[in-house]
């Protein structure tokens, strides 16, 4: 039976991923192209979020994962869905019309939107047939339709739910030092930490648990290591413990 596609919905993916050699938040995009049929001129070449239609059968949650895994290749990560975007003229800029006419998509979309976490090392995207891209946050490209939006409202939500949840440690290695926990912090909420208070905060937290192990080749003093369990995360939150940092 052919799967059919809910024609004025669909689910925009937000990725975020973290560059630890650059300390910066970074943004998954894929790359719109669209030349003229009559002649090479260049009508589209911007970037946008990933994402598609619905289909019949299956859930947004589904549908999102769907999506993320097609540019991934990936599974069972964090993500969040956070907002729908319904704006009537959405999709109406001059560039967005040329890209729907020739994909013949609705014009009248509207989009649930998600954001996932994982570290940038974690995807190929020398090899991605969507020619997928990071980008800085703080440094994003010319996007298609109203996905510099989408991506600003993810981050807001991001910088709230990363100060009351530990979410932040689906962008960090396994095993991380107090200075990259704070990287990743101040990364997000786009502010200076004052480092020992922090320092004093993070080692307290009871699911932040030290290795007896230090970080190797580096030039410098080696750093402790350090490793986050979920196992007692869980516990604390069913004992209605406060988790925050």
């Amino acid at each position: 039976m052919k799967i059919k596609k809910i024609p004025n919905l669909s689910v925009d993916c937000v990725i975020f991923g973290y560059d630890t050699n650059t300390k910066s938040l970074n943004v998954l995009l894929i790359k719109r192209y669209l030349k003229a049929k009559s002649s090479n001129e260049v009508l589209v070449d911007d970037y946008v979020l990933t994402g598609y239609h619905v289909y019949e059968n299956e859930t947004l949650d589904e549908s999102a994962s769907r999506v993320l895994k097609e540019l991934t290749g990936l599974t069972n990560l964090y993500k969040k869905q956070f907002k729908a975007f319904g704006d009537p003229n959405r999709l109406m800029n001059e560039k967005d019309i040329l890209w729907i006419k020739n994909e013949d998509f609705n014009f009248r979309t509207i989009t649930i939107a998600y954001y996932f976490l994982l570290k940038t090392e974690d995807i190929d995207v020398i090899h991605n047939k969507y020619e997928a891209k990071w980008f800085p946050f703080s440094d994003l490209p010319s996007l298609g339709f109203d996905h510099k939006k989408i991506i600003q409202e993810a981050h807001e939500d991001l910088k709230t739910k990363c100060l009351h949840e530990p979410i932040i440690f689906e962008l960090l290695p396994e095993k991380f030092t107090i200075n990259e926990v704070q990287d990743v912090y101040q990364s997000i909420l786009g502010i200076e930490i004052d480092n020992r208070n922090f320092r004093r905060k993070v080692i307290n937290k009871k699911y932040i648990i030290a290795l007896d192990e230090k970080q190797v080749g580096i030039s410098k003093r080696p750093a402790q290591l350090y490793m986050f369990s979920k196992n007692i995360y869980d516990k604390m939150i069913n004992n209605n413990f406060l988790i925050n940092i």
